[in-house]
């Protein structure tokens, strides 16, 4: 059992700060559901609950933190705070894009909003899309609400921020580069290969015009009834559900 000082105190509730956590190389999950979903995924650095939490979960770590419920509400990001927050070592993945020519992955191209980060991640981990690959200029997906919004996926997603035109280009040519444009063929009658690089471009914006000159298949997913006054856009987290199933309905399954 660690015991709770005010440094650690000040350190947790600075994870709310994309600039902490990366000098810090440290991430926090809040929550019942979202501990017990991570805690045997990622190394832990402190788990701080309360008595009460921890007579009813039989957790294997040997860096818990006995805490009162002021304490959780001092180190909570969430605006109803729940009685446990652990506090997990970033992941240090390395990249080895050859060994991505015959994946499907998905690349976010400035992805801003954290809630469309989330629910993209926890998409792509639906549809067996575990590869994620983010421009530098994407939202973090270690923060705090991005982590809740993954219900879990984030476990399981390896997801690496980088230079995304040098690796697009590095995995390699031959390699499909489907980005979703307004003016793009429609998706369902196209054919779509089994791997590849899904691009989904920022909320306002779309796809910047360097990736957007790496596109091998531009993509759009068309409106109903065809030629009709409509929304101007989807919302990008819904548009990459959409695009993931119509690819994953051509896979077969095995």
């Amino acid at each position: 059992m660690i015991e709770i000082t005010n440094n650690i105190r000040k350190l947790i509730a600075s994870l709310g700060e994309r600039k902490h956590r990366h000098a810090s190389g440290l991430f926090k999950a809040e929550g019942t559901k979202c501990v017990l979903d991570t805690i045997n995924h990622f190394t832990v650095e402190y788990l701080a609950a309360t008595d009460s939490w921890l007579s009813k979960h039989d957790i294997d770590c040997n860096r818990i933190m006995k805490v009162t419920s002021r304490d959780i509400q001092r180190m909570s990001s969430l605006s109803t705070p729940a009685d446990v927050i652990a506090v997990y070592q970033t992941p240090q993945l390395s990249l080895d894009t050859a060994a991505l020519k015959n994946e499907l992955i998905l690349a976010l191209d400035g992805i801003q909003d954290p809630g469309n980060l989330g629910t993209i991640i926890r998409t792509a981990d639906w549809f067996g899309l575990h590869t994620i690959l983010c421009s530098r200029t994407t939202a973090d997906a270690y923060s705090p609400k991005v982590v809740q919004s993954t219900m879990g996926a984030i476990s399981r997603a390896r997801i690496h921020y980088c230079n995304l035109a040098e690796t697009i280009t590095n995995i390699g040519s031959g390699t499909k580069v489907y980005g979703t444009l307004l003016n793009g063929n429609n998706i369902y009658p196209e054919k779509l290969a089994s791997s590849g690089i899904i691009v989904m471009g920022n909320e306002g914006n779309g796809l910047s015009d360097e990736i957007r000159r790496l596109v091998t298949d531009p993509l759009t997913i068309p409106s109903y009834p065809p030629n009709q006054p409509t929304s101007e856009s989807l919302n990008v987290a819904i548009a990459t559900a959409i695009t993931l199933s119509e690819f994953r309905r051509r896979t077969p399954h095995t």
